[in-house]
């Protein structure tokens, strides 16, 4: 159900993208998201001072796989952003998919694993598909958005920009 759920989400997004695409939400909005140990996550809990890196992924998605490793391989040039991989798959599949594909990620404490039960992130994040990668300033306000995992370097180069 929730294959076909998240199936009828992208079409309903990539058929938007037809008639005009949607804008990724500029300022970041009010959400909630469960941590893996199910306590709730909210803006409250986001850091006042970094920059905020938002990975949205459906496991079984090969594109978020490549994407999510490209930043694993990365992970060092992440140490000045606090990241979220959120997911609305289960905890046992984020924790496969974390597992296989962002082994150096998992064990950063910049890095936080998000379980989007509510189905929030894409209604309020308005990303284009799967991956929808979005970084935001410590204001709050959007940096860059990217869905294409080849695309890694270009957050590399913006939090670069914005700590010098």
């Amino acid at each position: 159900m929730k294959y076909y759920f998240t199936l009828v989400i992208l079409v309903l997004l990539t058929q938007s993208n037809i008639c005009g695409q949607q804008i990724p939400a500029q300022t970041l909005p009010q959400f909630e998201f469960s941590r893996m140990d199910n306590r709730p996550f909210v803006n409250k809990d986001l850091p006042e001072t970094k920059m905020l890196f938002f990975v949205f992924f459906d496991s079984d998605c090969s594109h978020c796989q490549r994407a999510v490793r490209n930043i694993d391989q990365q992970y060092a040039s992440f140490q000045k952003t606090s990241i979220y991989l959120i997911s609305d798959d289960s905890q046992e599949k984020i924790n496969r998919f974390v597992n296989t594909f962002a082994r150096h990620l998992k064990v950063q404490k910049h890095v936080v694993l998000l379980q989007d039960n509510l189905h929030q992130f894409i209604p309020k994040f308005k990303p284009y598909r799967y991956p929808a990668m979005l970084l935001y300033a410590p204001d709050k306000k959007l940096l860059d958005y990217e869905d294409n995992e080849e695309s890694v370097f270009r957050f590399v180069h913006a939090i670069k920009k914005q700590t010098n």
